[in-house]
């Protein structure tokens, strides 16, 4: 077992340092803190997704009514309401980003939240156009945090099945060739699309590189036919639309196609096939350990998973308890995501002051500085999520960003600054150098002085 290390768990595994959050005291603590009740989450809430369905449902009736109105009061009325909902959707977005960091501020288990970022960049999933493009949080809320230290195929079928995920994937416009839809319309608009089945084999279980085929990839495809969504009663599985038969992924037959248990089953399959435990162990032990992480560390990892048919704490613990993730001299870059949230935590900024900040102000503090440091909130390029390697972030547009949100933000986030000198001990404990000691305390101001120790190359590790 590894030598424990309150600082550096709550740098490394947490959300960072804090002067009025205790540390945790050992790796039981950080795991037990896993499966507690996610109190943080009652005290700063994000709506889930079954609850922003509602809004959907909503302007879905509205169109209705300018569409079956056009050229009259009402139709007019239609549109100006469309237009107040999806105000306060992209309102509320800025909002659930303010208490995504209040949460890291004031979270006991670190890790947790960490974690829950972790997986909703796994499954990688947001709105392409009108207002699920505001669902990416609710989307987290409802499927990452409740099933994080379940099975990880619970996490699979939870993500996959998800209306977010169908609708960014294009699953729900995707119809067997030669399903009952299909020859209604005889062929019209009926088109087999393999995006969700290929990011599903590529990036959420097998990996890339991983054993499967382009035959393997369009037998998953056929098999996810039908697997579709409606705002009024969230997923459905259309049998209009799967292609009968049997699909064969990976040498095994499934039929059965008239429902969506092939499906679960396929899921399963390839949430406990052993290319998925080394994937999913290298992708955990690179976010939270090192972009080259010690090998031993991930056969440990992976072993776990094997041995547990991904039982995910079966993972963690794995992790924690390896002697690999505990060595100081490999140290990530942290995300913009990752500084900003511990900055935040570092100031214990106060709860009134974000949340009385409006969409522009949020934006203003947060949102645009986030996007100029290179992670644009909850929208990620592609599906692979953002990337890991601390070169994609050590960029000098990036590093300026860091710096003048450093020199800026806190006195708006935190109007009551703390001592530099205490501050520097705050915010980077052990890891304070010399330099930065001596910053905090010459500089000309306060501001200019938790600048610079926010800057500092210490306190973008993790």
């Amino acid at each position: 077992m590894p030598t424990f290390d309150s600082e550096f768990a709550e740098i490394r595994f947490g959300c960072g340092l804090s002067p009025v959050v205790g540390r945790v005291d050992s790796i039981d603590a950080m795991l037990d803190g896993l499966t507690s009740q996610d109190a943080i989450a009652q005290q700063f809430p994000i709506e889930h997704f079954d609850i922003f369905r509602a809004r959907m449902v909503k302007i879905e009736e509205w169109r209705k009514v300018r569409r079956n109105n056009r050229g009259t009061d009402l139709a007019a009325e239609a549109h100006k309401q469309r237009k107040v909902l999806n105000r306060i959707a992209r309102e509320d977005k800025a909002k659930w980003l303010g208490q995504s960091m209040l949460r890291r501020t004031y979270t006991t288990s670190g890790f947790f939240e960490r974690l829950a970022f972790f997986w909703g960049d796994h499954f990688t999933a947001h709105g392409k156009r009108g207002l699920i493009r505001r669902a990416t949080g609710p989307y987290i809320e409802e499927t990452m945090r409740p099933n994080l230290t379940l099975r990880f195929a619970d996490l699979v079928k939870a993500a996959v099945l998800h209306p977010l995920m169908l609708h960014y994937l294009d699953q729900s416009q995707a119809i067997g060739p030669n399903s009952i839809r299909a020859i209604k319309k005889n062929g019209k608009n009926a088109g087999l699309n393999e995006n969700l089945a290929r990011e599903v084999l590529e990036l959420h279980t097998l990996g890339v590189g991983g054993p499967y085929t382009q035959e393997d990839v369009r037998q998953l495809a056929e098999l996810f036919t039908g697997l579709s969504f409606q705002s009024k009663v969230g997923f459905k599985f259309r049998k209009d639309y799967a292609e009968p038969g049997t699909e064969t992924v990976l040498g095994i037959e499934y039929d059965d196609v008239a429902n969506v248990k092939p499906v679960l089953a396929a899921l399963e399959d390839l949430s406990v096939h052993p290319a998925t435990a080394s994937h999913i162990a290298t992708k955990l032990a690179v976010h939270f350990v090192s972009d080259t992480p010690d090998a031993d560390l991930i056969a440990h990892m992976t072993d776990a998973f094997t041995k547990t048919d991904g039982q995910l704490m079966a993972v963690y613990t794995a992790m924690l308890e390896h002697p690999a993730a505990w060595q100081r001299d490999a140290m990530n870059f942290k995300f913009p995501v990752d500084f900003v949230g511990s900055a935040c935590r570092a100031l214990a900024i106060p709860r009134g002051p974000i949340e009385a900040l409006d969409e522009k102000a949020m934006k203003n503090a947060i949102m645009v500085p986030m996007a100029m440091m290179g992670q644009n909130w909850q929208q990620p390029n592609g599906p692979d999520g953002w990337p890991e390697e601390d070169a994609q972030w050590i960029t000098p547009q990036g590093l300026s960003g860091r710096v003048r949100w450093a020199m800026g933000a806190p006195e708006i986030l935190q109007p009551d600054l703390p001592d530099p000198r205490s501050f520097v001990d705050a915010a980077l404990g052990s890891f304070a150098s010399e330099p930065v000691r001596f910053a905090a305390g010459a500089a000309e101001s306060k501001t200019e002085a938790i600048g610079l120790i926010l800057a500092s190359p210490a306190f973008q590790r993790r």
